[in-house]
């Protein structure tokens, strides 16, 4: 399994920017990319940890439950 660096773009569109076998390297790759002066417009990076590539889009893409919390929390 890998650590795998996408930017997600509005509509679940993803593009694979990195692939790294541990995490320490995934997450100084994607601090370095997020704090770079021009990134892409209205993108997002994201670092997934998975099989394969199939399987990390395929987890990206999934729409996940807001988390449980206290009413009026927000």
């Amino acid at each position: 399994m890998a650590y795998y660096i996408y930017r997600v773009f509005p509509f679940a569109r993803l593009e694979k920017v990195a692939e790294f076998a541990a995490f320490k390297d995934a997450s100084a790759a994607v601090k370095r990319l997020r704090a770079a002066p021009d990134p892409p417009a209205d993108c997002r990076f994201k670092v997934i940890f998975a099989e394969n590539e199939l399987h990390a889009e395929d987890l990206l893409s999934q729409v996940r439950e807001q988390a449980p919390g206290v009413v009026g929390d927000e």
